[in-house]
């Protein structure tokens, strides 16, 4: 512990400080929980500051990348690219995860509590999606009911349409509008470098009140779950990510000191939101341009959510082997479908998987006992889930930098330099 505090001391940048205080808060819950679970309001104060970004930085990004490029054609061209990506990344993710589950069989034997513990969440649990509601559910009805909602992707489809009628603006019209959200986009970077020395102590009391909470003996219920789900993911970044990575020449050792603090404050907090400021500056500092940053990243926040893709396609699967049901492979692939459709925007929504798992369930005739038993360990597989979310969208950015052939060729804001020398 020492050591690490005074390895910390010695670095000027915030990510040894959060990893510092993420082994404190363990502990702490640990040693202390009852204790630990009311530092809870810290992480929640830190959530709430960090949630207050998101919605004016998107709509200000978005629409100066569109409206500032004048190309229309360019960013349809980047939608487009981004999406073929994100599905053939996501589709590789769910193909993981059903290998990893089916190998471990970790379902297999598990004794599942009776019907009556679940009925409080069952009652809260939606039907099943179908995709003409997710279809309706992309465009807002009204753009402050979004914000307050933390609908992101409302704000960008709303961001998107707003930045295409200010292109078709003459250059006089539209230069004022597009000072005013250059602005308001600068603005919150600086706002997001402040908030963030509040990190550590957001960080910590999230990792205090999550040990404290749960308690370090929930490993050993479902330890062999956990141990699939991890292996999986770090599969996929050895056999996906880094594949992707090395085909489209980015620089890896850049990419990995650039994705380190966002994807360490998205594995403390579980919150795909927390980490989106942060990823957006670092990935600008590493050479993305800025249109390209605020058009990839708020969009696979929605499309191109590989950890929790992986992590629905094990879970559905040990649904059924803790049942003691068979799918055959065409059953599976069925519901590897379904789940594509219904695992799209969920980013940011506390237990989503869960939420999205029960509606999957009750599509394919699974028993919902099972899925309860992984509310124990649910925390501990957000936090790997919700980490490789955070990486995967920075590396589609990269991507589509390369792909676009833009990668390196705009200097980054003074904002995003700051952030990243911090």
């Amino acid at each position: 512990m020492l050591l690490l505090i005074v390895f910390a001391m010695r670095r000027r940048t915030l990510t040894p400080w959060i990893f510092v205080a993420m082994v404190v808060g363990a502990e702490l819950g640990f040693d202390a929980p009852h204790f630990a679970a009311s530092l809870r309001v810290f992480s929640d104060i830190f959530l709430r500051l960090i949630k207050t970004i998101v919605a004016p930085l998107i709509f200000a990004t978005l629409v100066t990348g569109i409206a500032g490029h004048g190309d229309i054609k360019a960013v349809g061209r980047i939608g487009i690219r981004s999406l073929i990506y994100f599905e053939v990344v996501t589709t590789l993710a769910l193909v993981v995860g059903l290998v990893a589950i089916n190998l471990s069989q970790a379902g297999r034997g598990l004794s599942v509590p009776p019907a009556g513990m679940a009925q409080e969440i069952t009652q809260t649990a939606p039907p099943a999606t179908h995709w003409q509601d997710f279809l309706l559910h992309v465009f807002p009805e009204n753009i402050a009911k979004s914000v307050a909602e933390g609908q992101i992707l409302q704000v960008a489809v709303f961001a998107v349409f707003f930045g295409i009628a200010l292109a078709g603006l003459s250059p006089q019209r539209r230069s004022i509008v597009l000072q005013v959200c250059e602005g308001l986009s600068e603005v919150m970077f600086r706002f997001t470098n402040v908030v963030m020395y509040f990190a550590p102590i957001g960080v910590g009391a999230a990792m205090a009140y999550t040990v404290g909470h749960m308690g370090v003996g929930v490993l050993l219920n479902l330890g062999k779950l956990l141990l699939t789900l991890y292996g999986a993911l770090l599969a996929f970044a050895a056999l996906v990510l880094l594949p992707i990575a090395l085909f489209f020449r980015v620089p890896v050792r850049s990419f990995l000191r650039a994705v380190a603090q966002p994807a360490t404050i998205a594995f403390a907090t579980s919150t795909s939101e927390a980490a989106l400021p942060r990823a957006m500056e670092e990935m600008e500092a590493l050479g993305v341009p800025r249109r390209i940053v605020s058009f990839v990243i708020p969009a696979g926040y929605s499309f191109n959510l590989d950890g929790s893709t992986l992590y629905l396609a094990a879970a559905s699967i040990f649904v059924a082997q803790a049942a003691g049901m068979h799918l055959s492979v065409g059953q599976q692939i069925a519901m590897m479908l379904t789940l594509m459709l219904t695992s799209k925007g969920v980013a940011g929504v506390p237990r989503a998987t869960l939420v999205v798992l029960l509606a999957t369930a009750a599509t394919f005739g699974l028993p919902t006992e099972p899925i309860f038993v992984l509310l124990g360990v649910d925390a501990l597989a957000d936090m790997a889930r919700t980490t490789v979310n955070v990486v995967g969208n920075c590396l589609a950015s990269v991507v589509i930098a390369r792909w676009e052939g833009e990668f390196g060729t705009q200097l980054p804001s003074d904002a995003a330099l700051e952030a990243a020398s911090e």
